[in-house]
């Protein structure tokens, strides 16, 4: 990996700037820098009594050279001193220039990866914000129409093919292409970013028994099961659908490299019930990488110095594997 990661400071009242300030300390992560304003980071070292030298930076390239020393600070000015736990609208403009420049620099090679600290999305909604979170303004960033939520733990990849709707619009929007999209993109990440020669897909079914053919719901035959039937003939490993209350035990898990699932909680509760500490959110089907925490701003713990960086690591350490083997891959691939 020739170039630093870019992580963006996500929202400044809530614990992204401790758990930077962590990442850097424990040096357990590849070389970032984050784009943040340096004046509150040195606050907060302060504040938190976190021992973290900070030093400003005018190009990503000097992060690298640096980052054994200090935390490598792209500066993002905040127009107010953020108060930990209280989400200022005023802020908004600068989260979002901060994902912005974060693209920028990745799309031009000047960094290998976007890795995303949280964001508070009602505070960014106060300020005109118009997407429902970091997955759909990223794909608008890319001009990419689907781009698809992973999440990822030491255990299990998830993917829900609905994400940031209720469990209504969820349900209305599920369709047989949706799925196949997901499907198809999910298996070619798997390949290029996992290194999976073959990926196998386990798919959901959404109604309890799957349906107990049609005596619980139709969705199973009229939706999932054309899709599945869509997937094996593109040639991808595919099996279901499945009882969801059947997918995620030990046993279960060995058969599949990751699951299709069919609304946001479906996916999102097996994982963070296997480990909450260590799950990251992974975009797919952008033409760069970005990764994630799997966890919120946490306002009511910033500032307290008790945040834990773990997920924020293995972000970091995520993208950066991913960008080494795509470094690794010839041009065309």
């Amino acid at each position: 990996m020739t170039a630093p990661l870019a992580l963006t400071m996500g929202e400044p009242a809530g614990i992204g700037g401790e758990i930077t300030l962590k990442a850097w300390r424990e040096r357990a992560a590849p070389p970032f820098f984050v784009i943040d304003d340096p004046a509150r980071l040195i606050a907060l070292a302060q504040a938190t009594g976190l021992d973290v030298p900070v030093r400003e930076i005018r190009d990503p390239g000097e992060a690298a050279r640096i980052f054994s020393d200090a935390l490598p600070v792209l500066a993002q000015p905040l127009p107010r001193v953020p108060v930990p736990g209280r989400p200022d609208p005023a802020n908004a403009p600068a989260v979002i220039a901060a994902i912005e420049r974060a693209v920028t620099l990745v799309r031009n090679r000047q960094a290998s990866a976007v890795v995303t600290n949280p964001i508070q999305k009602e505070t960014l909604y106060d300020a005109g914000f118009a997407y429902p979170g970091h997955t759909e303004f990223l794909g608008a960033l890319a001009n990419v129409a689907h781009p698809v939520m992973m999440l990822v733990g030491p255990e299990l990849r998830v993917v829900p093919v609905t994400v940031h709707l209720s469990l209504a619009d969820a349900l209305a929007t599920l369709s047989t292409a949706t799925i196949v999209t997901c499907g198809r993109i999910t298996a070619a990440a798997l390949r290029r970013d996992f290194g999976i020669a073959r990926p196998r897909l386990a798919v959901a079914a959404l109604n309890p028994h799957a349906g107990e053919a049609g005596a619980m719901g139709h969705e199973e035959h009229d939706i999932i099961a054309p899709a599945v039937a869509a997937l094996a003939a593109q040639g991808i490993d595919v099996s279901g659908p499945a009882p969801a209350d059947t997918l995620f035990h030990a046993a279960a898990r060995a058969r599949y490299d990751a699951v299709l699932c069919m609304y946001h909680d479906q996916a999102l509760i097996p994982l963070k019930t296997l480990d909450f500490e260590r799950g990251i959110n992974i975009t797919l089907g952008l033409p760069f990488i970005r990764t994630s925490p799997d966890h919120g701003t946490a306002t009511d713990i910033a500032g307290r110095g008790t945040a834990n960086p773990a997920s924020l690591i293995a972000a970091l350490t995520t993208a950066s594997a991913m960008a080494t083997r795509r470094a690794a891959q010839p041009a065309e691939a």
